[in-house]
């Protein structure tokens, strides 16, 4: 998976899981615009004869840079294969955008989700955000700095969960050498202090799930474990799953069917999903 990632065969090492998945009594609506502005669409996953389903926005990552919903189909069918509905957002990259940028995107999916999930059998009071990677700093920035929904007259409390896949939550300083990140968050401290979700924790945040790799090579491990230590001092309700020997790639592809072996990532979504949720479980 590595020497594909490393190698520019994203499509299709993607296109490689996702003719694995499940499709089966699951319903797809692809390509619906939630930001006609920015010409910015999701794909909605659902279960056949959904109602009053537990919902998850999930936001994809590729350090800010790149990344398209299509390729996380194996995504929203592993979901709405055990009775949620997903919704997958694109989102502005850099260098179209920086931090604001893609971070009004982030929080104008799930103003879109909230308004008008229950048309796909959704129930918006049980609607989770969940990320990986550059996504999970974007999940984790909208449920702990209540400035991004705040325009869509919503609280991060208003969700049910965030649940967390080897995400960026504590990375400052950013190094001198990573030209792309400077220039996205910013040079100077107070700016780079307003992507990190753990500076923003209050108190007031949903309960979280944090999944982590103990062999991820791309986000460090003490991300997950300065976000967790912060927010039970703040006591909110977090569970930390540190997994040990798995990678950052391997932590998120494990949701595809011929690598669900490799991690309990599933497995530990579901069950945090259905532990928060006031909808019946599937």
């Amino acid at each position: 998976m590595a020497a594909l990632l490393l190698g520019g065969c994203e499509a299709t090492l993607f296109t490689g899981l996702n003719a694995t998945d499940r499709r089966a009594g699951i319903e797809a609506t692809h390509d619906i615009v939630f930001d006609a502005r920015h010409q910015l669409k999701l794909d909605v996953y659902r279960p056949a004869h959904a109602d009053h389903a537990p919902v998850v926005v999930f936001f994809y990552g590729g350090s800010w840079t790149h990344g398209e919903r299509a390729w996380y189909r194996f995504v929203g069918t592993a979901l709405a294969a055990h009775g949620i509905v997903a919704v997958i957002p694109d989102y502005r990259k850099y260098p179209q955008v920086k931090m604001d940028g893609f971070m009004q995107d982030g929080a104008r999916a799930v103003a879109w989700a909230h308004e008008h999930i229950g048309s796909f059998g959704g129930s918006p009071g049980d609607m989770f955000v969940m990320g990986h990677s550059a996504g999970g700093q974007i999940g984790a920035l909208l449920v702990t700095d209540p400035s991004w929904l705040a325009p869509y007259g919503l609280r991060p409390d208003n969700l049910a969960g965030f649940i967390g896949l080897a995400g960026c939550y504590d990375f400052m300083p950013i190094d001198p050498g990573e030209k792309d990140m400077l220039d996205i968050f910013g040079h100077d401290q107070a700016s780079q202090a307003r992507a990190q979700p753990v500076r923003h924790v209050s108190g007031h945040e949903p309960p979280m799930l944090l999944l982590q790799g103990t062999a991820d090579q791309e986000v460090a491990p003490s991300n997950a474990i300065s976000l967790a230590r912060t927010l039970r001092e703040h006591h909110d309700a977090v569970d930390l799953k540190l997994y040990p020997a798995v990678g950052h790639i391997t932590l998120a592809f494990a949701l595809s069917r011929p690598l669900r072996g490799k991690a309990p990532t599933l497995d530990d979504t579901l069950a945090f999903i259905h532990a928060h949720t006031s909808a019946p479980s599937p």
